[in-house]
This record gives C-alpha cells, sequence and structure tokens, in this order.
C-alpha cells in the first residue's frame, strides 16, 4: 500500500508538469511574438505612419473649424464695419447738404444785398444801356459765345508766345 500513495503523487506531479508545461508554452509564444513584433521594423514603421497621418487628419479638421470660426467672425465684424461706415456717410452726407443750403442761401441773400446796392448806386442811365446790353446779349447768344472763345484763344497763344520768348 505504500506504492500507491506513491504512484498517485507521481500521477499528480505529471498531471501538474503537463500543466506547467503547457502554460510555459502558451507564456513563451506570447513573449516569441511579443519579440517578433518589436522585431518588424517595417510594421512599426507602418504603424506610427498610420498614427502620423491620424493626427495629421485630426490637426486639419481642428484648422478647419478654426478657420470656418474665423471667417465668420471677420464677415461678421465687416459687416457690422460696413454698416456702421454707411450711417457715418449718410450723416455726413445730410451735414453737407445741410451745410450747402445755409451757404447757397448765404450767397442768394449776398447777391441779392449786392445787387440792390448796385442798382441803388448805379445812375438810372447806366442800367438802361446795361439792360438793352443785356438783352442783346440773350438775343444773339451764339455770336457773343464765339467771340468770347475767339478771345480767350487769342490771349491764350500770346501767353504762349511770351513763355517761349521768355525761355529762350
Amino acid at each position: 500500500m505504500n506504492h500507491q500513495p506513491q504512484r498517485d503523487k507521481t500521477a499528480d506531479d505529471l498531471g501538474e508538469l503537463r500543466e506547467q508545461a503547457e502554460h510555459t508554452r502558451e507564456e513563451l509564444g506570447r513573449t516569441v511574438e511579443a519579440l517578433a513584433a518589436k522585431a518588424d521594423v517595417k510594421a512599426q514603421a507602418g504603424e506610427k505612419v498610420a498614427a502620423a497621418r491620424e493626427k495629421a487628419v485630426v490637426a486639419t479638421e481642428r484648422a478647419k473649424v478654426k478657420a470656418a470660426v474665423a471667417t465668420d467672425l471677420v464677415k461678421e465684424k465687416a459687416a457690422v464695419a460696413s454698416d456702421l461706415v454707411k450711417e457715418k456717410a449718410a450723416v455726413a452726407s445730410e451735414k453737407a447738404r445741410a451745410t450747402a443750403a445755409v451757404a447757397s442761401e448765404k450767397a442768394k441773400e449776398k447777391a441779392a444785398v449786392a445787387s440792390d446796392l448796385v442798382q441803388e448806386k448805379t445812375p438810372d442811365p447806366v442800367l438802361e444801356k446795361a439792360g438793352a446790353v443785356a438783352d442783346k446779349a440773350k438775343a444773339n447768344r451764339t455770336p457773343l459765345l464765339a467771340g468770347i472763345a475767339a478771345l480767350a484763344a487769342f490771349l491764350l497763344l500770346r501767353r504762349t508766345r511770351r513763355n517761349r520768348r521768355g525761355r529762350r
């Protein structure tokens, strides 16, 4: 009987040894696979390239979003600035119109005062002659304008000739 417990013990030891061997083989297989993966430089480089591509895609998408937001912001600011400029231009235009109207009124008033003053100071025979000349000028505008143009051309030519003589 002494033999049987020894045999059972040996059988158990063999079973345990087989389990340990199987476990060691599995562990050794995983270790070999890990070492093979580390030794495979091409595969590692491919993984790094894929990771870099993914980072680039993410960075590109972020940049696109930021650019879109910045574009929208610039458009909004430009629209606001445009509206402000339009408002200021409208106000300036209105002020210019008002100023021009006031200046025009003042000029008309001064012209009326000057006209009244001239009529008061000018003797009646001179006023009558001036009125007659003005009526004739209105009736004969074309010859009058032609005469004025000829006089202007003559004076211009005369000045040009004097300038040429003075340079020599």
